[in-house]
């Protein structure tokens, strides 16, 4: 089921739930969707945010998704920084050193530039960068 922000031809706003796009479209088309206030039957989609759920099933707005992906980014850095080693500048030549079996292997993190990303990809070695988010206290 899919719900559709609608507008009729004389401007007014409802909700309608369809089994799918393609209903909506089909029922459109033959004219069998009715305006709840004026009995318009001229009915398109209007421009709505978007509802997503969250992992617990809870519809969300755009503002509420935005606050739920930006905790998740705050908890995935506590988790970097809580079971890593942070390296600062220095995290592209130990990365390497990682990589190559200088150095013990451990989770690490810190800040390269992006010549040093490209370099220790063409090279081999497993980064990933994830966006860093300001932690509130």
């Amino acid at each position: 089921m899919i719900l559709f922000q609608l507008r009729c031809g004389r401007e007014h706003h409802f909700e309608a739930w369809f089994k799918d796009g393609a209903t909506f479209d089909s029922q459109a088309a033959g004219a069998a969707i009715v305006c709840p206030q004026c009995g318009d039957t001229r009915v398109e989609k209007a421009i709505m945010a978007p509802r997503l759920n969250s992992a617990r099933g809870e519809a969300l707005d755009a503002q509420g998704a935005l606050t739920a992906m930006r905790q998740a980014m705050v908890k995935l850095r506590r988790s970097v920084e809580d079971s890593c080693d942070y390296v600062g500048e220095a995290f592209a030549d130990e990365a390497r050193a990682i990589h190559y079996g200088d150095v013990a292997p451990r989770p690490i993190y810190g800040e390269a530039s992006a010549d040093d990303l490209r370099s220790l990809e063409e090279e081999g070695v497993a980064v990933q960068t994830i966006p860093w988010v300001a932690v509130d206290n």
